[in-house]
């Protein structure tokens, strides 16, 4: 991403610095400043799939992917209010975001509106700062954020109200979690946090998903946290980090494992024009695409999964940034699962990308995607999908 574009995701629409304005729309407002940010966008997208196989957990659906749509891409609609203020020597924030639905085809169990974000934060910069609420989880955060299709639509399937991006096909999704963190102060560049975020109470029985609602508050908390290293030397600039959650959620009476955990290591270096992303993760029952989906089996037994992308991105004379990305997400059948053959052993992606900042504030993109899903007999669907619109921050 080009600098404006990259501040304007991260302040703007995920809100990840916790003491930090979004540098919006910004209103004095007494001992507040009140900043309203936040995006639209739409896109036109066409999917025409291939293969006819079952695979339980594929992002690429074959025939039945050959579709149009129009809607909202990976990033659904924002509207963000915040306000800051410094009392008694503290830095406090709360902010409050709602995302508006694009399309009245991915209504579902969710409607067109999601409610994503609701937190509040104090601090210093002597000592770090607090977060209470509900915000983006902690793991697997700047996967997501360092994603090229953050402002596109990378895989055109999607739930809610937004479209799947990368996720599932590379990284699993951070989702938005109520929770309490920590995070340390920036020591000349290194930053961690640590984070008590609501758990899901699903079983290894259930194969229950993050997608599911009945699902939270669970008697079992997750646990999660991050640090990383951003640096600038003359031209060249970037930032290394790594990321953790475990949580005890397996069921079942023959559970080998109950703890569900994943770990990953990224990193992002950008220098004359060019940006490079690479990233990996690896898991123990913590499933594949949305956080512990299918991560044991029927029996109990805990799935190993891993997966990651590698990006590498260039801004033209034009200030147009072509982009190239490839990742795969993958899933092991667990012990005794030698018959489970329609399980999702891989997803995989590959997206070529142009991001045209028009304006400032406003970005035109266009995506190709071809998607492959693979289950434990070797079957395949693919999808290709082509996506053009335009994404604008405020």
């Amino acid at each position: 991403m080009n600098k404006n574009i990259k501040l304007a995701v991260a302040g703007a629409v995920l809100a990840l610095s916790a003491t930090a304005a979004n540098a919006g729309i910004i209103i004095p407002a007494g001992e507040w400043t009140v900043d309203l940010s936040g995006n639209v966008n739409s896109f036109y997208s066409q999917s025409k799939g291939s293969g006819s196989a079952t695979v339980a957990g594929g992002i690429a659906s074959g025939k039945a992917a050959s579709v149009n749509s129009q809607g909202t891409g990976l990033l659904p609609n924002f509207l963000s209010l915040s306000g800051t203020t410094r009392q008694n020597d503290l830095d406090v924030t709360w902010l409050i975001s709602i995302q508006p639905g694009g399309d009245i085809g991915k209504a579902g169990q969710y409607g067109t509106q999601n409610n994503r974000q609701a937190y509040l934060t104090f601090g210093d910069k002597s000592w770090g700062s607090v977060k209470l609420g509900k915000d983006l989880g902690v793991f697997a955060s700047d996967a997501i954020l360092n994603d090229m299709t953050l402002l596109g639509v990378g895989a055109g399937a999607g739930v809610g109200n937004a479209t799947y991006g990368r996720i599932g096909t590379g990284f699993q999704y951070a989702d938005w979690k109520s929770q309490v963190a920590y995070t340390t102060p920036n020591f000349n560049g290194f930053q961690a946090t640590v984070a008590l975020t609501q758990g899901w109470s699903a079983t290894a029985t259930t194969g229950a998903s993050s997608l599911s609602t009945t699902n939270r508050g669970g008697s079992n908390p997750a646990y999660e946290g991050k640090a990383s290293y951003s640096f600038a030397a003359n031209d060249v600039t970037g930032k290394v980090w790594v990321s953790g959650i475990a949580q005890k959620i397996g069921g079942g009476t023959t559970t080998d494992d109950p703890v569900a955990r994943a770990a990953d290591i990224g990193a992002n270096v950008n220098f004359a024009g060019f940006g490079v992303t690479g990233y990996y993760y690896d898991g123990k029952g913590i499933g594949s695409t949305f956080q512990f989906l299918d991560g044991y089996s029927a029996a109990g037994q805990a799935r190993d999964s891993d997966g990651g992308y590698v990006q590498v991105t260039y801004v033209l004379p034009t200030k147009t940034k072509a982009g190239i990305s490839w990742g795969q997400s993958n899933l092991d059948r667990a012990t005794g699962e030698s018959t489970n053959t329609t399980l999702l052993k891989t997803n995989e992606m590959t997206t070529v990308g142009l991001y045209h900042p028009l304006t400032k504030h406003l970005n035109l993109v266009a995506e190709y995607s071809h998607i492959t899903s693979e289950n434990q007999a070797g079957a395949e669907n693919t999808t290709n999908s082509g996506s053009l619109g335009g994404i604008i921050f405020f």
